[in-house]
């Protein structure tokens, strides 16, 4: 029986279900051919809180870590220039991070005045360890047990203090049909109407909502424990709910998209012959590979930046993972993260073509 992560309902359907995958962050050296150990890949959506999450995890370690995109890098400092300037950070002295298991980090760049002490882990700093500051960008979806990982930021916030939460919210998934953000090791996805409550809850308000274009659509909220929200919120709200993100009959279609995505791939790789190459050995690649079974054969090496990942394979599959030397020369190169495509654009210009993966 399938219990919900936050509020414990089992009541609720399974609305996307990949069938056995291999743990996504689990990449095997190159040498060993498998076959790699399969789990169940489903998204349940509780019908009681509203909350899309993993249904069941093989609980794997996640690694090797990658290397962090320019585009995180980048919209990490807009988010806290927009949090700045509408003021969320005024009069702050302390700041805490919950970090996220894919790393980058905000603590940098949020600089308090007079002081700025960070209070990175509990009991850390003066007092109760608690900060007038606590970020978390994308922290929160790794917690198996949701209600207990957000009771635990409010618990770090001092009085006054305000909660930077910023998540992929399922309406972008929804809207740009990204059924392979569905992964091993995320058990939350998140919209606006159901994260707010879930704040509620916890004993906080989300006061404002701030937009952005990373991975085809995130969000920050910034909650505190009194106020209301503000119509970035509200507006927000609305948005999403007629979107249909808390309808299970429309989060089905991402079923849909995987299909279509997987024959698409496919299709395509079939029709080149094996002169395509991949680039960014990500967990969302796992998937849609497995799903459209390609092999070598069809995709001879997925290039990665990240030194940990090279000499090793893509799960569930023998293509092996090479450094970015294999673009020399290359011609048409498979792109699995769009937000890479301007920093891969400028980083190797002698590419003669770069295709976003379906």
């Amino acid at each position: 029986m399938i219990q919900c992560r936050f509020c414990r309902s089992s009541s609720g359907r399974v609305v996307l279900d990949l069938g056995p995958q291999p743990a996504c962050d689990l990449f095997p050296p190159a040498a060993h051919p498998g076959p790699d150990p399969v789990h169940p890949l489903r998204m349940w959506a509780c019908a009681a809180c509203g909350l899309a999450q993993l249904a069941e995890d093989p609980a794997g370690a996640e690694e090797p870590r990658g290397a962090e995109p320019a585009a995180l890098v980048q919209q990490a400092r807009d988010a806290v220039a927009r949090v700045r300037l509408a003021g969320w950070l005024d009069g702050a002295r302390t700041v805490a991070e919950f970090g996220s298991p894919h790393g980058g980090s905000w603590l940098d760049l949020v600089e308090l005045t007079p002081v700025n002490h960070r209070t990175d882990g509990p009991g850390d700093g003066p007092g109760d360890g608690r900060a007038d500051v606590v970020i978390d960008c994308f922290g929160l979806m790794h917690e198996p047990d949701q209600a207990a990982g957000l009771a635990a930021r409010a618990e770090r916030l001092a009085a006054g203090g305000v909660l930077l939460l910023q998540f992929h919210t399922l309406a972008a998934i929804l809207r740009d049909g990204q059924w392979n953000a569905l992964r091993h090791g995320h058990h939350a996805y998140y919209s606006t109407p159901v994260l707010t409550a879930m704040l509620r809850q916890a004993g906080l308000v989300a006061r404002s909502a701030f937009r952005f274009d990373l991975y085809g659509g995130t969000v920050l909220l910034a909650a505190t424990r009194g106020g209301e929200p503000d119509e970035s919120v509200t507006s927000l709200i609305e948005e999403e709910l007629a979107a249909g993100v808390t309808d299970p009959a429309t989060l089905e279609r991402l079923g849909e998209d995987a299909t279509r995505g997987a024959e698409k791939l496919r299709a395509l790789l079939a029709e080149r012959s094996g002169a395509i190459i991949g680039y960014g050995a990500a967990s969302r690649a796992v998937a849609l590979l497995c799903r459209a079974g390609v092999d070598a054969g069809l995709l001879p090496a997925v290039v990665d930046a990240s030194a940990a990942k090279q000499g090793r394979r893509m799960p569930g599959t023998d293509i092996p993972i090479v450094g970015p030397e294999r673009l020399a020369g290359a011609g048409q190169v498979l792109l699995f993260l769009p937000d890479l495509l301007p920093e891969v654009r400028a980083s190797h210009p002698g590419v003669a073509g770069w295709i976003v993966a379906p």
